[in-house]
């Protein structure tokens, strides 16, 4: 097997076993392989080995790759800049990154000149970092009352970014940074509880595990595909 067939089975067995801890069905996680940072032979590894959802960070990658497999699940992850939205909406099967009325109310209207409907996640900053994007959760009630006025998107769900476990942390240390990575997860699945939404987008190749225990339906993962 190569490196990457390696990767991708140790993941998926730790998909598993996360399930299998959380009393879930595997097929409720998708996992998203994060491509940002590789090339193109290793994406094609990827599809070959039957993986085929697959997410980007910038808008031009995105376009790109998008172009180049359009039989592919792209998603669109990365900070969204409004005016490079136009080559996104109508590409990306769901668009995760949505944390401003400004940039719900373009993707809005561009679907709606393609008449098509657009899928979105809302995203929420759960830990509190200055450093994380996302909307803070007091502010979400009014992103989602907007997102279900709008024709033009469909809001499925949510994504969070949880604090960083350092990978040189002592026991002690990664023990507490491993609390509120789940209490960031935890706080966004309730934050879908109260608002019905169905997926959510959380967990990435640090900390996905813990985020499949708290819920996760998409897990974001690139590092450890690859290395």
């Amino acid at each position: 097997m190569s490196r990457i067939a390696d990767n991708y089975a140790a993941v998926m067995a730790e998909i598993e076993a996360a399930c299998n801890d959380a009393g879930r069905a595997v097929s409720e996680v998708k996992l998203l392989s994060v491509t940002k940072a590789v090339g193109l032979s290793e994406l094609e590894q990827a599809i070959a080995l039957g993986h085929h959802a697959f997410g980007e960070n910038r808008e031009p990658q995105f376009k790109a790759r998008q172009s180049a497999y359009p039989e592919q699940d792209w998603h669109f992850i990365g900070s969204i800049q409004t005016n490079k939205l136009k080559d996104i909406v109508g590409r990306a099967a769901l668009i995760h990154s949505v944390a401003s009325a400004h940039a719900l109310q373009r993707i809005d209207r561009l679907a709606l000149d393609q008449s098509i409907v657009q899928g979105i996640l809302l995203e929420v900053n759960t830990s509190g970092e200055l450093s994380k994007d996302g909307v803070p959760p007091e502010q979400l009630p009014a992103l989602v009352e907007m997102a279900e006025e709008s024709a033009g998107v469909d809001l499925r769900g949510l994504m969070t970014m949880a604090p960083r476990i350092p990978l040189d942390a002592s026991p002690d240390e990664r023990t507490k940074a491993e609390a509120r990575a789940r209490q960031a997860f935890s706080d966004l699945r309730e934050l879908a509880i109260q608002y019905n939404l169905c997926e959510l987008s959380m967990g990435m190749s640090g900390d996905f595990a813990l985020a499949i225990l708290e819920g996760a339906t998409i897990v974001r993962i690139g590092t450890r595909l690859w290395i």
